[in-house]
């Protein structure tokens, strides 16, 4: 069902910036998101104006006297924490996490640390950097395994490695992004993605997604780009493990400080049926091809209404709930 906002409630949005594009790697994608979303903050008479930090100065968010922001950008500068730094300094309310949760979030190694101090399964991971022994990496993670750029998003920087030999090529694609480079032990089995929507206690997760990209291989192409790949919401789960995955997501969203929205993909592995968590990703993809839309409308909520209600959510986070 549609929700109709009253003239009250547009009132009370305020005139509202909807931030893509940035400098990110990920821009191509940002601006598709952003685009979406302020299409349907106009659709339902919300005040809404584009706004690319790339090509303006934030100082304009102030002059311009924006009562808040929806945070459409993604990967760095926009999704790391810099960005909910300046919105905090300038006192303008922002969608999703504040700066520690979102600068931790980005950063799929310190994720990794955190989550497992709170006994949160994740698979088992290196880190790479100049003075690392390659070999000693095959023989812990064994092989295959996946080389990745820990400050990238989209599958950027993303390698399987297969053999032995293919390793130090793959860390040098990563290090196009990153000085340090992740090396995670590689889970045979089904993919999956689980949005989160709310706050602390409050906080849920949606529907799952289950994600059966052409010969396993999700990767940037095939996210946004393609209709080869195939999405099952909600997930083909027995009623116990989908519980059980709801929940292990939801723990480590609140453990890493997460707000108003965020997804978190997931591996289960095809031989005893164990799930490990990959990352969490703060400001979440709204293209047509995108995830947390996706899960919203098999609980009934159309793309409008949900950016209608992640906006409701902007705040600012440092200082609250202190007098």
């Amino acid at each position: 069902m549609s929700t109709t906002l009253t003239p009250s409630d547009i009132k009370e949005l305020g005139k509202v910036a909807v931030l893509f594009g940035g400098r990110s790697a990920e821009r191509e994608i940002s601006i598709l998101s952003g685009t979406g979303v302020l299409q349907a903050l106009q659709s339902k008479g919300v005040d809404a104006h584009a706004f690319d930090p790339a090509e303006r100065s934030l100082a304009e968010l102030a002059a311009e006297k924006f009562d808040r922001v929806f945070i459409a950008l993604h990967g760095r500068y926009g999704e790391d924490g810099s960005l909910q730094g300046a919105l905090e300094q300038l006192g303008i309310p922002y969608t999703g996490s504040g700066v520690m949760a979102s600068s931790v979030g980005m950063d799929k190694i310190t994720t990794k640390i955190i989550w497992l101090a709170n006994g949160v399964s994740t698979p088992k991971y290196a880190v790479i950097d100049d003075d690392t022994d390659l070999d000693k990496v095959v023989a812990d993670l064994g092989l295959p395994l996946i080389v990745k750029a820990p400050l990238e998003g989209s599958s950027i920087g993303i390698t399987k490695v297969t053999r032995a030999d293919e390793l130090q090529a793959a860390v040098e694609l990563s290090r196009r992004y990153d000085a340090r480079v992740l090396a995670e032990q590689f889970i045979e089995g089904r993919e999956f993605s689980v949005p989160v929507l709310g706050t602390g206690p409050s906080a849920r997760a949606l529907p799952i997604i289950e994600i059966v990209a052409p010969e396993g291989n999700y990767d940037y192409q095939n996210k946004y780009f393609t209709d080869d790949t195939q999405y099952h919401c909600p997930a083909p789960l027995d009623a116990a493990a989908t519980l059980a995955i709801q929940r292990e997501v939801e723990k480590a969203y609140r453990a890493l400080g997460c707000e108003g929205w965020s997804r978190v993909d997931v591996l289960l592995r095809e031989s005893d049926k164990q799930f490990f968590l990959l990352e969490v990703n703060t400001s979440p993809g709204m293209t047509g091809h995108s995830l947390v839309p996706m899960a919203a409308r098999a609980e009934g909520t159309s793309y409008e209404d949900l950016c209608v209600q992640i906006l409701r959510s902007a705040s600012l986070k440092i200082g609250k709930g202190k007098a």
